[in-house]
């Protein structure tokens, strides 16, 4: 039987809905991901009223991106044996998450819907899954028939 997941994600955690064999798997993975990174170090302007303290703001988006780039690759190894996942959530993650999927080595898994959605409880992601998947499947049967 085929595994399907459903994964609510931020740039803070990620909640994992696995269903499979009318079995229901929930994971959460918090991200280590930093809010705002200060950075030691820079250098003293050379104007009389400059700021005091240059950070180089480059340096501070590449360790972010690292850091997102590890968050996605420890999430797509924990559902590399999926059929099938549907993706949501607020924010920009959902889109940089599908992305990192396709470009993977892991292409088994099939993407099969990408949604905005707020902020929700454990509850309400599992229901969410569940009435996706539903229709998706009832969606395929309709479409069988009407061939």
């Amino acid at each position: 039987m085929k595994k399907h997941v459903g994964i609510w994600i931020d740039h803070e955690k990620a909640v994992i809905i696995s269903l499979q064999n009318g079995d229901e798997q929930i994971v959460h993975i918090k991200s280590d991901v930093e809010k705002q990174t200060r950075m030691s170090g820079g250098s003293r302007s050379k104007l009389a009223y400059g700021p005091m303290d240059i950070a180089d703001e480059r340096k501070v988006e590449r360790r972010r991106k690292q850091q997102l780039n590890q968050y996605y690759q420890d999430l797509v190894q924990l559902i590399r044996d999926s059929d099938e996942i549907f993706i949501f959530g607020p924010g920009e993650a959902k889109i940089e998450l599908k992305k990192h999927i396709e470009s993977s080595s892991v292409r088994s898994a099939h993407i099969v819907g990408v949604e905005s959605a707020d902020k929700m409880t454990e509850n309400q992601i599992a229901a969410k899954v569940k009435k996706f998947y539903k229709l998706n499947k009832r969606e395929k049967n309709d479409h069988k028939l009407q061939r």
